[in-house]
């Protein structure tokens, strides 16, 4: 696809990262009570609330990876307009059942759409940026995402967090944004793709996607990454609230030191990965989450688990800037969106994450939770220095040969040297 005029990229980077935050408020002033309504509403107990609220993710993962395709071929602004419009149905949706099969379907149908929204967003946004400030916008949009649910809580709190009226708000603001992207957001031809490269079909270009072995090492590591951090404070509250006296008061500073640390560290983080490059950030970001878990599993007081938090939460400003940023040099403009639709499978971790976490905390208790994450993320360092030593893929259509025992070496030495620098 072709890039946006830079002057016309800026403004489109800027709309996107000013709507992800207002969005990421919309959710975070009702998402983060939809336990409460389920329990409340519907009488659901513990296993029946993590079912449903783990189904809606799970299904998205599957659905993303050709979210990204489908951008390719008809464009960005229409897929994200679509996207997040569904994704704004679904919440009021959420806010008006009556049923738990309503309300299932509508929890469904705005995870899927989310799913979709997530990776042709960060595409678009790379399509946007020139490449000297594609870190930047990457860091401020997640910047802006976490401000959002630091702020959303809070409204929710202020005016009610049972209240069905946050549900159909939220929804309102999904759809105010689909509208201003449709209306305002210039759509860019396909026209830089080589006519061989226009007749490949959406699902030959995932299959690529999915040929590129770089690609897959990193949505390997993606996906431990996902399941250290992505719903981390479903294991700590549950660790905490059981192990600690006053658990819930320590819980809630844990997640505002979080949110503080998130602010405080976010720019620091950007220009370390201009300073170091986006692997030795991620791998850097990772040494972090395995200290901060390590951290997690030793603490006996409130400023031990405060450290670590701080500890865990530098890790997560490295690494999730410094993952778009190695998918994006991997992909060109012509199949952007596929490779972050492709990339975004990852998000399964979502899922596995609590559900091991769970199980880890059963059997071996925190000790071992804790244990299980700082393993993936010393397993997620691996997978992507292995990816980025790895050559890009044969054309598709082009022989294929079997490799040489001495390239695999070579790749393998590469990659341990990667890790130990």
């Amino acid at each position: 696809m072709n890039s946006y005029s830079e002057q016309t990229g800026r403004l489109v980077a800027l709309l996107l990262i000013a709507g992800s935050g207002i969005v990421a408020i919309a959710k975070g002033m009702s998402l983060s009570f939809l336990a409460i309504r389920l329990q409340r509403d519907f009488g659901l107990g513990p296993a029946g609330i993590g079912a449903l609220i783990g189904i809606g993710p799970l299904l998205g993962a599957m659905v993303s990876p050709l979210a990204g395709t489908v951008s390719d071929r008809l464009g960005r602004r229409m897929v994200l307009a679509i996207a997040i419009s569904f994704a704004g149905l679904g919440m009021i949706g959420l806010g008006l059942a009556q049923s738990v099969a309503a309300f299932a379907l509508s929890h469904i149908a705005a995870s899927i759409a989310g799913a979709v929204y997530e990776p042709v967003s960060r595409a678009m946004m790379s399509d946007a940026a020139p490449e000297k400030l594609r870190l930047k916008v990457f860091s401020w949009r997640y910047l802006a995402i976490n401000a959002g649910w630091a702020i959303g809580p809070m409204i929710g709190l202020a005016f009610g967090a049972t209240s069905d009226v946050l549900f159909v708000v939220a929804g309102v603001v999904h759809l105010g944004f689909g509208a201003v992207i449709f209306l305002f957001v210039p759509e860019i031809a396909a026209n830089t793709e080589t006519a061989a490269e226009q007749r490949v079909g959406g699902l030959r270009r995932l299959i690529g996607a999915f040929r590129d072995q770089r690609l897959m090492f990193f949505a390997g590591g993606g996906t431990l990454l996902v399941a250290v951090y992505g719903q981390w404070s479903v294991p700590l509250s549950q660790y905490i609230t059981k192990d600690f006296a006053r658990g819930v008061e320590i819980f809630a500073l844990l997640v505002s030191t979080n949110a503080a640390a998130v602010l405080v560290t976010s720019t620091p983080a950007r220009l370390v990965i201009e300073r170091i490059g986006a692997l030795r950030a991620l791998v850097l970001g990772c040494l972090m989450f395995l200290i901060g878990n390590l951290g997690f599993a030793m603490s006996s007081s409130v400023e031990m688990l405060v450290v670590s938090m701080i500890v865990f939460t530098i890790g997560e400003v490295l690494v999730v800037p410094a993952e778009y940023m190695l998918v994006d040099g991997i992909s060109t403009a012509a199949n952007r969106g596929t490779y972050f639709g492709a990339h975004s499978f990852s998000s399964i971790g979502n899922f596995f994450g609590p559900l091991l976490a769970g199980m880890a905390l059963g059997a071996y208790g925190g000790t071992g939770m804790f244990l299980l994450f700082a393993l993936f993320s010393a397993g997620s360092a691996l997978l992507f220095a292995i990816g980025h030593s790895l050559p890009p893929p044969r054309p598709l259509g082009a022989g294929v040969t079997a490799k040489n025992p001495d390239a695999v070496l070579g790749d393998l030495l590469r990659a341990g040297r990667l890790v130990g620098t």
